[in-house]
C-alpha cells in the first residue's frame, strides 16, 4: 500500500447575490446532457471522432457539463425542518479534458470530474473549488499539469462570473 500526501489549493468566491441567482447562473453556463442517454451514446461510438462529437453536444458555453447535482442542504434541512442551510454540490467536467490528464497521470481519473460546492452562509453565497493543478502537482507531469491549469482557469472564470 502506498500513501501519497497531496496539498490542496481551495478557491472560494463569495457573492452577495441570492443563492438561487448564483445557482441559476452556474446552471446556465454548463451543459445538461441526459446522462443515461449520454452514456449510451458515448459507449456506442465507433471512433474517437464520434465520441468527441457526442461530448461536444453535451457541453455548455464554458466547455463543461453537469454529471450530477447533489442537494446536501435538503438532507440537513430534513433534520431541522428549517429552510436552511442551502448547500449544493455540482459534479462537473469534460471527459475530453479528463482524458488529456489521465493519459499522462491515470490518477487524474480520481479527481475528474470536479466538484463545485455552493453554500449560503451569513456573509453570502460561497462557491468553492479544489484546484486541479494542486491535485496534479505531486505527480510531476508537465503535460497533465498544463491541462489541469487550463481546467482551473475555466472553472475559476465560471465561479467569478456566477458570483458577480
Amino acid at each position: 500500500m502506498t500513501i501519497k500526501k497531496v496539498e490542496i489549493e481551495r478557491l472560494s468566491v463569495t457573492s452577495s447575490k441570492p443563492f438561487e441567482v448564483v445557482v441559476a447562473a452556474l446552471e446556465a453556463a454548463i451543459g445538461h446532457p441526459d446522462m443515461v442517454e449520454f452514456t449510451k451514446t458515448t459507449k456506442g461510438t465507433g471512433t474517437f471522432a464520434e465520441l468527441e462529437r457526442a461530448v461536444q453536444r453535451g457541453l455548455g458555453k464554458t466547455g463543461l457539463m453537469l454529471f450530477m447535482k447533489l442537494d446536501h442542504g435538503a438532507i440537513l434541512r430534513k433534520e431541522t425542518g428549517l429552510d436552511t442551510p442551502k448547500l449544493l454540490r455540482f459534479v462537473i467536467g469534460n471527459p475530453l479534458i479528463m482524458k488529456e490528464m489521465a493519459k499522462h497521470v491515470p490518477d487524474a481519473g480520481a479527481y475528474a470530474p470536479v466538484t463545485i460546492l455552493v453554500d449560503e452562509g451569513p456573509d453570502g453565497v460561497h462557491l468553492t473549488y479544489d484546484r486541479m493543478a494542486s491535485l496534479m502537482a505531486p505527480y510531476g507531469n508537465r503535460d497533465a499539469l498544463a491541462v489541469a491549469r487550463d481546467l482551473d482557469s475555466k472553472v475559476e472564470n465560471l465561479l467569478r462570473e456566477c458570483a458577480t
